[in-house]
Order: structure tokens, then sequence, then C-alpha cells
């Protein structure tokens, strides 16, 4: 069983036996997946409880990255080879696939790409060691302004970098531009358009739309837009909601 859901942002409560009832009859060769966003914040003591009792389910945990994680912890976890592709280990059974892999899971080909332009960002990122730091973020909190911290809540890994982009390529190559499953955090270019006008195109939609145009596959699967919804029948945003794939 392959089960899909969008952003957790480190609240796991959805994956308890009270609302996914599936999952007590789930093993470790059954996969939940999280569409980006997937929380990974700090090393307290209350993100690693959250990690453990998420490391104690039935199920085997796979995610790919969003805008919005620790980068900085993420890229110290140790990198393994998983069912073809590169992953990073946060528990024995939690997993990171990253960036621009190809995976192949009970005989399903999976296409990960993740990251995201953050949206909340308009006022800036303020740097820690700037002089007047706490004089800036006061202003903008009593103004209630969308700003975020550098390698606090934000990280400039938050989009891809060329080697990123270079794997991609390589990867979706060597599987000759077909899998069954493409799964990212952001949308390409015509998708966001048609979800909102306060979503503008970037790099990596761009290269999101590039691949929809020459990838075949069958579903396209992604988070970061905070809904539900179908487009086109093959393109599935996903937030709250947990689907099942099916062939």
């Amino acid at each position: 069983m392959i089960t899909i859901t969008g952003d957790t942002h480190g609240g796991f409560q959805r994956f308890d036996r009270e609302y996914f009832p599936a999952s007590e009859t789930m093993s470790r060769e059954d996969y939940v997946i999280v569409c980006g966003d997937f929380g990974i914040w700090d090393e307290t003591k209350e993100s690693n409880d959250q990690l453990d009792w998420l490391e104690e389910r039935p199920f085997t945990t796979l995610f790919i990255d969003g805008n919005h994680e620790n980068f900085d912890l993420l890229n110290r976890y140790p990198v393994s080879q998983w069912h073809g592709g590169c992953v990073h280990q946060v528990r024995e059974h939690i997993l990171h696939l990253m960036r621009g892999q190809v995976f192949e899971i009970d005989g399903i080909t999976f296409f990960t790409m993740g990251g995201g332009m953050s949206h909340d960002i308009r006022s800036g990122i303020l740097e820690p060691d700037d002089p007047e730091f706490r004089w800036k973020k006061h202003l903008l909190d009593i103004s209630k302004a969308p700003y975020r911290i550098n390698h606090v809540s934000w990280w400039r890994e938050e989009m891809p970098n060329e080697s990123e982009y270079e794997t991609a390529l390589r990867s979706l190559s060597k599987a000759e531009w077909k899998v069954d499953c493409i799964l990212t955090h952001c949308a390409p270019d015509s998708i966001i358009t048609r979800l909102s006008p306060r979503y503008r195109p970037d790099r990596l939609t761009g290269f999101l739309e590039m691949v929809k145009e020459k990838c075949m596959f069958d579903y396209w699967l992604f988070g970061h837009y905070h809904d539900n919804m179908v487009i086109d029948e093959r393109f599935i945003l996903l937030w709250e909601q947990m689907v099942q794939l099916t062939f």
C-alpha cells in the first residue's frame, strides 16, 4: 500500500490510528509519502519525540523536502542508496527522498524533486548577525509583516542548486523520460497559474513545466498550496487529504 499526503509541518497527528485506521493493518513494506514541508525544524526534545513517535508507526514514512525545512539539519543526516535513488535517513523507517532522483517502489517508478520558493518573505530575510537585527525584527513584528530569519526560519537551499537540476536531468534521461509518478512540492508554471494569481512562476516551476512537457507520466502529486484538488485528472494537489495510490 502506498498512501500520499500533503504538508505536515512537523505535525503528524493525521497518522494516528484514530484518523488513519488503515495504518493498523500496514507493515514496513507499506509506505506513506509526504509531498514536502515535512517539518525537519530543530533538534529539540519535542521535535525528536514527534519523529520517534512517527518511527514507531507500523509503516515506512517517505518525504520530499519543501521550502519550510531546516536544511542545515536535514543535510547532516546520512545519505544512502534506497530503491534506486539517494535518501537521507532521518530514522530507520523515515527517509527523505532527495531531489532529482528516480525510485522504484513496488514496481512503480517515482521521480522526486523537492524544494520551493517561500511566499511569506515579502518583507525580506533578516540576518541574525546584523547589528540592527533586534530593531528591524521589532518593527516587522509590530507591523505583522511577513519575514524570515536566515538559518533560523529560512534557508537558501529551499530552491534547488545547479547540481540538483543536473542530477534531475540525468535521472530522467536514464529513465528515458518515462516514470509512473512525479512527486514535487510545488507545481509547474501552467498549473500554478490556474491555482491563484498570487503564485508567481520561478526557476523551479519553470523547470517543472519543462518536465511536464517532456516526460511521460501517469500522475503528478504535489503539496505547498494548502488545498486538496484534482487538476486535469493527472495533477493532484494535496494538503491534509490522504490518497491511496493504485494502478
